[in-house]
């Protein structure tokens, strides 16, 4: 598959464009809602919020994330087998403004549950499919197909720096409903600019791939077809049982069976890697490298995605927002996180360049420590800030500003090389389903963050210090753990940096 010939920009495939604004406008529409969620959630009904306990929102909003990281799973695969990832994307965007759509105007909690699930439903479709499309309008590779993902990867961090600005200043402006149409708004520009400018895209990402050139040209499978029907009928009823209140959800008994089940899956994969998948001895013992990875990642976002929960409503009530006599809205610094992002992120890039010129690259497994220590550090601040309030002060804005801080260098040296030492450890023929259940560590990671933050307790604010605490040495203890085992990492990786 080619992009439409004879149409570039600065170098680039035209198309690049059309999919820096789609994933601009997803990203805008996704973290502006994330931000506003938790806020939501545990805003008294009188004040047009759910009114629900904090261990009930933080069930929901962890579960609500990791979600979308599994939908991402599946979503790829309907578009690589039975849509093609152009239509993927299109109808992605389309399900995922219907799903703000019902945040906005949901008469129950049901339904605005409902609304969630359409969103991530809709986000498993468009994520991985934007991605797969940017990889083939590159079909040469090389160091021009890692700057045109470095282009994406801009407007990520644009739309996740604008999105909490924007909903957040309409939500405290005009009230619930606006903050969630501006992310409904945001998607359906997304989705306009997408059908007006698709054309620049040509054939990458047009028909289904499924091995070979035939069957892509005959159509999706006829099982690929039967499958998705199926989930689409099961979908359906479970529509129809919440919209007319048969069925109730169980948040809680739901986050611990969801944490369950992926932990159950996540078992049977690495056994099956181990034991069935044909590997030699060198390639199994890269497996149980990725398996002690895959535990240090989950440790870390399960810190790490306190941002839009436990922090997010330490934002809101603890600290004080003034700024020239107006009330910053707390949302706001969920932008922090994107904008350091740009900001760092070349800085990290061009120090893991020089150091490996001078031969102090560190390993994976260091970088990986790394990151745990800048996730703790993080939570120290917060401790601190913590003991304040349980003092009975509130705390300024600068407490949080060099918590995101610390925890993005720590994602900096984690995140990045995470995927990539995925793509190493495992036999080429694996690579593809490997890189899925890595961000399974991502899914996992934030449902333990919503049960960590559900712990959180503002009728007993004397005990948030040491909850905090619980968090770096949690941190403290896996950085530790992952030091113990590195001379047997170093033999594990075999070669592998």
């Amino acid at each position: 598959m080619t992009p439409a010939p004879g149409r570039t920009l600065f170098g680039h495939p035209a198309g690049i464009a059309t999919l820096f604004f789609v994933e601009m406008w997803e990203r805008l529409s996704f973290y502006g809602m994330r931000a506003l969620l938790i806020l939501f959630l545990v805003d008294q009904v009188a004040h047009g919020g759910l009114g629900l306990d904090d261990r009930t929102a933080s069930a929901i909003y962890g579960m609500y994330v990791g979600a979308t990281y599994l939908a991402c799973l599946p979503g790829g695969w309907i578009g690589d087998r039975v849509l093609g990832s152009q239509r993927a994307v299109l109808i992605g965007g389309i399900v995922i403004t219907a799903g703000h759509l019902l945040l906005g105007f949901a008469p129950s909690t049901q339904v605005f549950l409902f609304g969630l699930l359409v969103i991530v439903i809709g986000t498993g479709l468009l994520k991985p499919n934007a991605t797969a499309i940017v990889a083939q309008l590159y079909p040469e590779g090389g160091a021009r197909r890692d700057a045109g993902f470095t282009i994406y990867y801009v407007a990520v961090n644009v739309g996740a720096t604008l999105g909490p600005l924007i909903a957040g200043l309409l939500q405290q402006l005009y009230g619930w409903p606006a903050g969630f149409m501006t992310a409904a708004v945001g998607m359906a520009a997304g989705v306009v600019q997408y059908l007006w400018s698709r054309r620049l895209l040509g054939d990458a990402g047009l028909t289904p791939m499924s091995g070979s050139s035939d069957r892509a040209s005959s159509g999706p499978p006829p099982a690929a077809l039967r499958a998705l029907a199926l989930a689409g009928g099961l979908i359906a009823v479970l529509v129809t049982l919440l919209w007319t209140g048969v069925l109730h959800v169980d948040v809680l008994l739901l986050q611990a069976l969801t944490t369950q089940a992926i932990i159950g899956i996540t078992i049977a994969y690495f056994g099956y890697m181990w034991f069935a998948a044909g590997l030699t001895r060198i390639e199994r013992l890269r497996v149980l490298a990725l398996a002690v990875l895959f535990i240090a990642s989950v440790l870390f976002w399960a810190g790490y995605e306190q941002t839009g929960s436990s922090l997010n409503l330490f934002a809101e009530r603890y600290t004080d927002r003034h700024l020239f006599g107006w009330e910053i809205p707390a949302t706001w610094f969920q932008s922090l996180n994107p904008v350091y992002i740009v900001i760092f992120g070349p800085l990290f890039s061009a120090l893991w360049v020089l150091l490996a010129r001078r031969r102090l690259n560190p390993s994976t497994p260091l970088k990986f420590i790394l990151g745990l220590l800048g996730m703790g550090a993080g939570f120290i601040v917060m401790a601190a800030a913590a003991r304040l309030v349980a003092g009975g002060h509130m705390v300024g804005m600068g407490w949080l500003s060099v918590t995101y801080l610390l925890h993005t260098w720590g994602e900096l040296a984690l995140s990045p090389v995470g995927l990539s030492a995925t793509s190493k450890l495992v036999p080429p023929r694996f690579v593809s389903q490997s890189l899925g259940i890595f961000f399974v560590s991502l899914s996992l990671g934030n449902l333990l963050a919503g049960r960590i933050a559900g712990d959180f307790d503002p009728a007993h604010l004397a005990a948030m210090p040491g909850q905090f605490m619980f968090i770096v040495w949690f941190a403290l203890g896996s950085a530790a753990l992952l030091i113990l085992v590195l001379p047997w990492m170093r033999r594990w990786m075999a070669g592998v940096q």
